[in-house]
């Protein structure tokens, strides 16, 4: 459940946006994933530059942050990346943005190239607690996961299946935390939005199949989610207007040319 310490940080960072400079101005506030937050503010940016007096603001705090927001009001638009909406978004209106694949990592130094989905679930639950029961290195597995909340956890837990997750696993808050993680373990293992995978971290085929963008287009790779942006009521004014942009092509060739999936692929 979302803090009232986050949604007053919010609400705060919003109205010094739309007040602080002394100006009348139209704000409108984002938050939840993480997974779209910086994609969220490159295209906040490229439409601030073409709307004069309009201000908006992007926040994270994981895709449970982002219903929770919008629910209260704290937040003009939520942000989620979920398989499928919990019931707590059920009274606000679901627009698909993006897709994006979920792609387990680990360090560039692991050998390791391929898990089954079962190994997948066996290292979270703990059950395989060592790279040699894989045939690699004889090193304890560090597994790093993402806190309650994340919809990036959400759906690689879903899909996955049957995950109760070890208990000495390491908790971080952001797809962003997660690559620095597995970045500085060579024994590392964790889970991350395509979109965010760079030279840091090493994705792995899973079953065999590797998760391009055109596996995750097809169906193949079957760790993937759509991107939502949510309204609580009718979506109008100048947050339509701005949804509006993400969905054009210029919003949508930006969401493509960093690395995610466009809403209709």
């Amino acid at each position: 459940m979302l803090k009232k310490a986050v949604i007053a940080s919010i609400v705060f960072v919003a109205s010094i946006a739309a007040f602080g400079c002394g100006k009348s101005a139209t704000s409108v506030t984002l938050a939840g994933s993480t997974a779209f937050q910086p994609f969220a503010e490159r295209l906040a940016e490229q439409y601030m530059e073409s709307h004069n007096g309009v201000n908006i603001t992007v926040q994270g705090g994981g895709s449970a942050v982002g219903i929770q927001s919008a629910n209260s009001g704290a937040a003009q638009i939520g942000m989620a990346d979920m398989v499928q909406l919990p019931d707590e978004a059920k009274g606000l209106t679901p627009v698909i943005v993006a897709r994006d694949g979920v792609a387990i990592v680990v360090n560039p130094k692991n050998p390791i190239t391929n898990l089954t989905t079962e190994q997948v679930r066996d290292i979270f639950n703990g059950k395989i607690t060592n790279w040699k029961q894989l045939g690699g290195n004889d090193a304890p597995i560090t597994v790093v996961s993402r806190e309650a909340g994340s919809g990036t956890r959400s759906s690689f837990e879903k899909i996955i299946g049957s995950i109760q997750l070890k208990k000495d696993a390491l908790i971080q808050d952001s797809n962003g935390t997660i690559r620095e993680t597995v970045s500085n373990d060579p024994n590392a293992v964790s889970y991350l939005s395509h979109g965010m995978i760079n030279e840091k971290v090493k994705p792995l085929t899973l079953d065999g199949i590797q998760s391009s963008v055109e596996n995750i287009v097809n169906g193949t790779y079957k760790l993937s989610r759509p991107i939502f942006l949510l309204v609580k009521g009718n979506i109008q004014g100048e947050i339509k207007n701005f949804i509006d942009y993400v969905l054009s092509p210029e919003g949508q060739k930006t969401i493509k040319d960093n690395g995610l999936l466009p809403a209709k692929s």
